[in-house]
């Protein structure tokens, strides 16, 4: 059986605005398999970077755990001692930021930036740093030389694998990569998730992939979990949860994007946006946007159910996943919800 490095367990992040609290993540639950990649996918506003973010505990000041747990081999990662979480932070956790240009300091070459981080936190001296600096540009497919650089002499492309590089300098078990290739152009999208790819592989890492879309979950994950209104509502091996989806904003989602390289069809929207997290609406939170709603969804919370092997979903009509997914291949299906959630 494969080990599960990080078993997040009704994790719930709360912030506190000018109207009051809202949970960005409320009660989400995902178990990551060692070296594999996880996909969470979903809607923007629907908590993906709030999780991640979570699990380094690197939130913003008005941010506060509501509850929950967060076991990183064993270890919750919640309410361990700052002191201990900040020796987990890069050597065993890293975090790859969205927007490399704002993870590397401008005036500052970027062997310097990646020389303090194996000086500073890794205890080398600056002979190895320099070596293993080296190493790391060659793993990201870049010349050792650019390592006397600054951030803005490089493309968007090579600046993410710097990040990427950055990442990867104390050898992290698990790896967080936040919307990494959103920025880029498709071209470099594919160089960056290929590079993503054979590291993951070679250095047998686990990587969570933030992102919204669902064909680079289809190229590059092996597990996929999908996130509404703060919630994990499905989850399950890619395969499966992409072409037998149960839940049927999973359906949408695969209605809404094309495939890296597949026939770019019909795209559907799902009409409507996610809903107020200041004051979430009862039930299943997708059922104001949900053609297939009934009584129940509006009233009751739907519990996670196991489908079959390790595919999970959040839905009370689980058992007409078949019949759902028929009318969900429909645009009139989805089309006849937009005078509803208008």
């Amino acid at each position: 059986m494969t080990e599960t490095i990080l078993d997040i367990r009704d994790l719930a992040i709360a912030y506190r605005v000018a109207q009051g609290e809202m949970r960005a993540v409320d009660g989400a639950s995902l178990a990551v398999p060692a070296g594999t990649i996880t996909g969470l996918v979903g809607e923007s506003g629907c908590g993906k970077t709030t999780l991640a973010r979570a699990l380094t505990r690197v939130m913003p000041g008005n941010a506060r755990l509501a509850g929950g747990q967060a076991l990183f081999a064993g270890r919750d990662l919640m309410t361990l001692p700052e002191a201990e979480m900040n020796r987990l932070r890069w050597r065993e956790i890293a975090f790859v930021p969205q927007s490399a240009m704002n993870s590397l300091d401008p005036v500052y070459r970027v062997g310097t930036q990646l020389r303090e981080v194996l000086v500073g936190r890794g205890g080398m001296d600056r002979r190895r740093a320099r070596a293993r600096a080296e190493e790391l540009f060659g793993m990201v497919g870049i010349e050792p030389r650019r390592l006397g650089d600054y951030p803005h002499q490089f493309s968007g492309g090579m600046r993410q694998r710097v990040a990427i590089a950055l990442a990867l300098a104390l050898g992290p078990r698990l790896v967080i990569a936040d919307e990494p290739v959103t920025a880029l152009d498709v071209i470099v999208q594919r160089q960056i998730l290929d590079q993503l790819l054979e590291l993951q592989k070679g250095l047998g890492l686990s990587v969570i992939l933030v992102t919204h879309d669902i064909s680079v979950v289809a190229y590059v994950c092996d597990r996929v979990a999908v996130m509404y209104a703060g919630q994990v509502v499905e989850a399950g091996d890619v395969r499966t949860v992409l072409t037998r989806p149960a839940h049927p904003y999973t359906m949408g989602l695969c209605n809404a994007f094309p495939h890296l390289d597949g026939a770019r069809g019909v795209l559907t929207p799902i009409e409507g946006a996610p809903p107020d997290l200041l004051a979430p609406p009862p039930g299943c939170r997708f059922a104001p946007r949900c053609p297939f709603a009934v009584d129940a969804c509006r009233r009751q919370a739907p519990p996670v159910q196991a489908i079959g092997g390790t595919h999970l979903a959040a839905c009370h009509r689980i058992a007409e996943a078949e019949a759902l997914r028929a009318r969900a291949a429909r645009v009139e299906t989805w089309a006849a919800m937009a005078e509803t959630v208008a």
